[in-house]
């Protein structure tokens, strides 16, 4: 089995929706080694204080052992204008595992895009690597049912900054904007035009 994982951003050494990381964290751990105490990530982070002034990128492996991998790194944005839809009806990505194999065989679809939007059943979900909220205008809307419920993705819904919504993918051109969030990137900070 490989590990889970959680990536937390850390600015100006303030760990970003850590209750997020730390809920998901825990729901895994109970739910696949349920005889595994929880560690704390906001223990291990003050452990591992990093410079201010970068935004890191804070990579946690976990298994039955507990943590069983801890690194930073300096995160810089991915350059995206351009997504392409390529659908998958089976992948199943409930849980963030360090197994990303089946999302790297969909990023190869790209072709000339920067990267995918999958569609299951006939719906948005998710990019190979993140969360999206498409935006219509006026509201920013996500996909009721996103291959992975993002860290990101859940502190916006529950701000009442993004509404949940069954999108279609023959609908796509119907938004003007899509942002991919993750919990490196909140809303606006990755845009691409539809």
């Amino acid at each position: 089995m490989y590990p889970f994982v959680e990536t937390i951003r850390v600015e100006d050494g303030v760990p970003h929706n850590l209750r997020y990381h730390q809920q998901r964290m825990t729901d895994t751990m109970r739910r696949f080694f349920p005889h595994t105490p929880v560690p704390s990530l906001a223990s291990e982070l003050e452990a591992r204080k990093r410079p201010a002034g970068i935004t890191w990128k804070v990579h946690v492996e976990y298994d039955a052992r507990g943590i069983t991998l801890f690194k930073a790194a300096e995160y810089h944005i991915r350059h995206i204008t351009r997504l392409r839809l390529v659908v998958c009806d089976d992948i199943d990505y409930a849980y963030k595992s360090a197994d990303r194999r089946r999302l790297e065989t969909l990023f190869a679809q790209c072709g000339e895009a920067d990267e995918v939007v999958i569609v299951r059943n006939g719906l948005l979900t998710d990019t190979s690597y993140s969360n999206i909220a498409l935006f219509d205008g006026r509201h920013w809307v996500t996909p009721r049912q996103p291959l992975l419920r993002g860290t990101m993705r859940q502190s916006l819904l529950d701000a009442g900054v993004l509404t949940e919504q069954d999108i279609k993918a023959e609908d796509w051109n119907s938004y003007r904007q899509v942002s991919l969030i993750n919990a490196m990137m909140p809303l606006g900070r990755l845009v691409c035009k539809i």
